[in-house]
């Protein structure tokens, strides 16, 4: 076992530091260490039929649509909407542009399912903007990034629909309610630290806008907001699963923009579809990679194996659960979400239920760890998609992220060690 470890995480640290994408820096090392493990043919055989077993799930067809109904929001003037309604809510507030970008970035997020997505939509806006009213660009640049990880709690959620693969079958919809709170929380969390940010820098007033124009934003905003509502209601109701909830986000999302919004053109959804697919590809892959390394581990007896050994440090569930909290960030600063939820969710899981922890609770906390690991480098992909829309370099941008790692840190220990914040809903509506 020793020497599978050795060969499997030597191969994974190579391939990453020569620069070779996630999903390849997986296979290789996973392929690599079948080959030792057992014979060739067998290794090649047990890998094609891990990686085809992998992505062979009914669930796993809502992540397509949701990143297909995402990108037509994407280019639907919803992000626009979106930011015209946070600065009827906030504006008006010293520091008002700050709680806008926060607010904004979250609504985008979960709306679109993804982080990246919304640090492109809100930002492109808000960090001109910002810089325009005397914002200082890094620190707009910081909110966007850290803001948009939010929306991964917040249903529809890519992510989430992973874990509950990984996890062998935690409800989707138990999940999507459960990620409500923390992401809530995360962006309340945000908020105070570009309050006291604003404070301090003496940061403009906006405007307060007439009652004519809240009432024409608000209702302009709210056919985009009826997306979550629609997938949500619809999967609580009963009226269809998650992955017909994607089909259905994907009706709704064309709709909207198409021929409500009328800013999607038919000759762009070409386009569109084709970048679908592509990132469709890129996650698909590397479900299919982490899936034959979570297998590897498993063969071996890995998991089983840091199980004891976590136990063995402590027996206090305190302790523990900041144990893992502390491996998962690093793990995050270097490894994507997608692998890190399916090769450390069979590796985590069973510990935690050990301890009283219920799968739900932890997928939540998980994904909240992670969502940390989007915004550091050097692998944080949201933060450098925010760094190229604020114009900007990671060393300029990392003073205003320190305070901002600070409040997602202490959310993250309040969800940790409050199982309510993350249960309470699912529990009330029935679904755990």
């Amino acid at each position: 076992m020793d020497i599978t470890i050795i060969i499997l995480l030597l191969t994974f640290a190579v391939l990453l530091a020569i620069n070779v994408p996630i999903a390849i820096a997986i296979g290789f090392a996973t392929m690599a260490t079948m080959l030792v493990t057992i014979d060739f043919a067998p290794a090649m055989t047990t890998m094609a039929q891990r990686m085809a077993g992998g992505i062979n799930s009914f669930a796993l067809l809502a992540i397509p649509f949701f990143i297909l109904s995402g990108l037509i929001m994407g280019q639907g003037g919803i992000a626009r909407r979106l930011i015209e309604f946070a600065k009827v809510l906030f504006g008006a507030l010293p520091g008002g542009l700050a709680f806008v970008n926060v607010i904004s970035c979250t609504m985008f997020g979960a709306i679109s399912g993804s982080a990246v997505a919304a640090t492109s939509a809100i930002g492109g806006f808000m960090v001109p903007a910002m810089a325009k009213e005397g914002y200082d660009r890094n620190f707009a640049g910081a909110i966007t990034v850290t803001a948009s990880t939010s929306g991964m709690l917040i249903p529809p959620s890519n992510i989430l629909i992973v874990y509950s693969l990984a996890s062998g079958g935690v409800s989707i919809a138990a999940l999507f309610i459960a990620g409500y709170l923390p992401g809530l929380l995360l962006m309340l969390g945000l908020m105070a630290v570009c309050g006291v940010y604003a404070k301090i820098k003496g940061y403009p007033v906006g405007e307060r806008a007439t009652l004519r124009e809240a009432v024409r934003k608000t209702l302009d905003a709210i056919p985009s907001m009826l997306l979550v509502l629609i997938v949500i209601g619809g999967i609580i109701a009963g009226w269809f699963t998650a992955t017909e909830a994607s089909v259905m986000a994907v009706l709704y999302a064309l709709l909207l923009s198409v021929v409500f919004y009328k800013e999607v053109k038919i000759t762009e959804l070409p386009g569109i579809l084709t970048k679908a697919v592509e990132t469709t590809a890129i996650v698909m892959l590397l479900i299919a990679c982490s899936s034959a390394m979570s297998w590897i581990l498993s063969y071996e007896n890995i998991p089983q194996t840091i199980s004891q050994g976590l136990m063995a440090i402590s027996e206090n569930e305190i302790i523990i659960l900041m144990t893992i909290n502390l491996i998962l960030l690093v793990v995050g600063i270097f490894m994507d979400m997608t692998p890190a939820v399916l090769i450390f969710t069979p590796i985590f899981l069973p510990v935690v239920m050990e301890l009283g922890m219920s799968p739900l609770h932890f997928g939540i906390m998980m994904v909240l760890n992670l969502c940390i690991g989007l915004c550091t480098p050097p692998v944080g992909s949201v933060l450098f998609v925010g760094c190229s829309v604020a114009k900007t370099s990671i060393a300029s941008m990392v003073r205003p992220l320190l305070p901002m790692y600070a409040a997602m840190f202490v959310v993250l220990l309040l969800v940790t060690y409050i199982p309510a914040i993350s249960e309470w809903l699912p529990r009330l509506m029935g679904l755990y």
